[in-house]
């Protein structure tokens, strides 16, 4: 794996989210395509296989699923730009290269690679529920666990309204991750702290690939991959990043 880029300093959780409210008060030029137009997602993927960011599976289900239903309808025009947007609690949804960078990592994991899809999945922050819908056009199955009640209710209306399937979402403590459906094939996270918990460890399967943002060894924060092999736990380093934090409890 190449060496990552430099990581940059850390931003605040609030600065993390005065950057996605800047992002969300952007104006754009209107396109005169409408956002249910599938011609708006193919924007947006063309744009990210410009950058480099993701694979074919998951260009093939970003096409697919509408990210404006997933955000505040007064933000639905900035919902296929490349940029983070609010969507209450203190939280935001990722901009869509670090999401398709984040599940491009997954597909390289031996057990994706060889199989084709991400098999049984752990995702750690449902949030608005978008990435969830991504996960489950590349999975057997998503377990899904967010903290945030308000998140967790919310997500699950989004998902039901897109009939969503294969997907199972809990209101929980996601650093415990989900024992009674382990071991997991891959292991999503969109929070970060010091390190890894070793309960996401601990659930990974032999085969199976995890990529979570975590503290960086210079400071700031990158993508941590660890895959779980015959003879044990292999960890490399990503790119930076900047997640809000991952917490304990529930809210």
């Amino acid at each position: 794996m190449s060496a990552p880029p430099r990581p940059k300093e850390p931003l605040r959780p609030q600065a993390l989210l005065a950057q996605a409210a800047r992002d969300a008060a952007r104006r754009h030029t209107p396109t005169g395509l409408g956002l249910d137009s599938a011609a708006m997602r193919q924007r947006m993927v063309a744009r990210l296989r410009a950058e480099g960011a993701g694979c074919e599976p998951v260009w093939q289900a970003m096409a697919e699923v509408p990210r404006h239903r997933f955000v505040d309808s007064a933000l639905a025009a900035q919902a296929y730009e490349d940029t983070s947007l609010p969507i209450g609690f203190g939280q935001t949804i990722s901009k869509p290269s670090v999401v398709a960078r984040m599940l491009e990592w997954l597909f390289l994991g031996t057990t994706a690679r060889a199989s084709g899809h991400l098999g049984r999945v752990l995702e750690i922050g449902t949030g608005c529920g978008y990435q969830t819908a991504l996960l489950a056009a590349l999975a057997r199955q998503v377990v899904s666990i967010e903290r945030v009640q308000g998140l967790h209710d919310a997500a699950r209306r989004h998902l039901t309204a897109q009939a969503v399937l294969h997907s199972r979402l809990l209101y929980a403590d996601g650093m415990a991750g989900h024992a009674p459906s382990a071991p997991y094939d891959s292991i999503i996270a969109a929070a970060g702290g010091d390190d890894v918990p070793e309960a996401w460890l601990t659930q990974l399967a032999v085969g199976g690939r995890l990529v979570a943002p975590a503290r960086a060894p210079g400071g700031g924060q990158v993508l941590v991959v660890v895959d779980r092999t015959a003879e044990g736990l292999r960890r490399s380093l990503g790119e930076a990043v900047q997640f809000v934090p991952l917490k304990s409890g529930r809210i």
